[in-house]
């Protein structure tokens, strides 16, 4: 008896600084691929339509979301998620500028916030408060109000100005 064809291909990529492959159909959501075959679930489903930005992460540079993205558009691509930002050198000043303004509370947003913010600072290391509520607003928080948000994006940019 044969076998039904799955219509599955391999696919590699690099995440977080490893080589990864995969076996999947080439429509299978990035965000399904990324939680499900390679365990990285911090990279979180908020709306799986692309308007809340929980599910960002970096793809050769660029911000996306993955819950848009089929696996089949990253193959050989590099792909940095919510657990490989602390090689950047610019997480440890974001992480403790969340912590100290309040700006990450139900941690559903965090991650494509923390991820959102490294991609807005690798290409504006010093914002002003507009570039940053700019660079930040694909990502909705239901918990914040922003403001504590954009403050520690915006001290994080401060604190890197002076270290």
């Amino acid at each position: 008896m044969s076998r039904p064809p799955t219509n599955q291909r391999e696919f590699s990529f690099v995440v977080n600084g490893e080589a990864k492959s995969v076996s999947a159909h080439p429509m299978e959501r990035l965000l399904d691929v990324l939680r499900r075959e390679l365990n990285l679930n911090g990279t979180k489903e908020g709306c799986g339509e692309g308007e809340c930005g929980a599910c960002a992460v970096l793809i050769d540079g660029e911000l996306a979301v993955s819950c848009l993205v089929p696996v089949g558009q990253v193959d050989r691509a590099d792909i940095v998620t919510i657990e490989g930002v602390s090689l950047d050198p610019r997480y440890e000043s974001l992480r403790q500028s969340f912590l100290q303004c309040g700006g990450a509370q139900c941690g559903i947003c965090t991650p494509g916030m923390i991820l959102a913010s490294i991609h807005l600072l690798s290409k504006n290391p010093r914002p002003s408060m507009e570039a940053i509520r700019e660079g930040l607003s694909g990502n909705l928080c239901r918990c914040t109000g922003y403001l504590q948000i954009f403050e520690s994006v915006n001290r994080a940019a401060n604190s890197e100005e002076t270290q």
